[in-house]
């Protein structure tokens, strides 16, 4: 059910382009999106005040629920933009690809088209101009600040050269581009807002704001994996990768702070050498898979990841 996967099966860097090398501080000026900044200003503080409600007046009805659509959103994310669409690091049957892409939608991370853009150029770019959000500007701007600003030119320029076939000719994934506003609002704002309201007959106030607080912790803590997980922790892996093993991001996103691993073996599905327990995207993907909605699930080979450890790593590995 999981094949394993040698290194030399997997093109990393991209062909007929050199490869980049960090930016200096101040090679580039870039431009403030303000537009941007007051959308997520305005989703921060409505975040805040719908924390407010939830520790004052809102049901413990909606509070479960915010929580759980929290974890539903960022499955699609984890499991389906990253995992299955960006990587193909397994398969997924038509049924499964709706839900993922429902899933995903409810995230409000952009359409998978975009989100699978972008993180193509964060590996193959990784923490250069040509990665969207390059952590060597700084935690702040790998975290979140690269929404605040147009794109660096090397970004735009080199986005072109990024194989998305693969998405565009998914239909399920082009009728989502297609539809992204609409179906953004109605499954990230106007469902979960409803739910409450009719159910449980929670005040549309509270509803809507406990929505808002889901959607933004959600992106925070996905965000983690691009500013902390490529700046705290140890290299075991590869000491020459920035991005880390980050316990506290592992904990967080429950499994997806093995992120040192991940981009020396981007195309394990488990995305981390973690067992089920700490890895949920994983126990997601293999419940799915024993329901026969994913296959070709695959895998890096014990002998490959100890061969690169004592190639290439920090010589923590065994200290983990």
């Amino acid at each position: 059910m999981a094949p394993n996967v040698t290194h030399d099966e997997v093109e990393e860097e991209p062909r007929g382009l050199p490869k980049l090398v960090a930016p200096q501080a101040d090679s580039y000026r870039f431009h403030v999106s303000y537009f941007t900044v007051l959308l997520f200003l305005y989703w921060h503080v409505g975040a805040l005040y719908g924390l407010y409600l939830c520790f004052t007046s809102a049901r413990w009805h909606t509070i479960f629920y915010a929580a759980i659509m929290t974890e539903l959103s960022t499955l699609g994310t984890f499991c389906g933009a990253h995992r299955l669409w960006s990587h193909k690091s397994y398969k997924a049957k038509l049924p499964l690809e709706i839900i993922l892409v429902i899933l995903q939608t409810l995230g409000g991370q952009n359409s998978v088209y975009t989100w699978v853009r972008d993180h193509r150029m964060h590996h193959r770019y990784s923490d250069t101009d040509g990665d969207p959000h390059n952590a060597t500007r700084g935690f702040f701007y790998s975290h979140i600040g690269h929404a605040f600003v147009h794109k660096h030119p090397e970004v735009k320029r080199r986005g072109k050269d990024i194989d998305m076939s693969d998405i565009l000719n998914n239909p399920v994934l082009a009728f989502q581009r297609r539809y992204a506003l609409p179906i953004f609002i109605l499954i990230g704002y106007i469902i979960p807002t409803t739910i409450p309201l009719y159910f449980w007959k929670e005040s549309f106030n509270i509803a809507f704001h406990a929505n808002i607080l889901r959607f933004v912790f959600s992106l925070n803590y996905t965000c983690l994996i691009n500013s902390a997980a490529h700046m705290f922790g140890n290299r075991p892996y590869d000491k020459k990768v920035m991005a880390t093993e980050n316990l506290s991001v592992m904990l967080v996103t429950l499994g997806e702070g093995s992120h040192n691993y991940h981009h020396v073996f981007p195309w394990d599905y488990r995305a981390a050498e973690l067992g089920s327990w700490l890895n949920f995207s994983k126990t997601f993907i293999d419940f799915f898979a024993w329901m026969g909605w994913a296959y070709d699930l695959k895998i890096v080979d014990q002998k490959s990841v100890t061969d690169r450890v004592k190639r290439t790593g920090d010589e923590t590995y065994f200290e983990m």
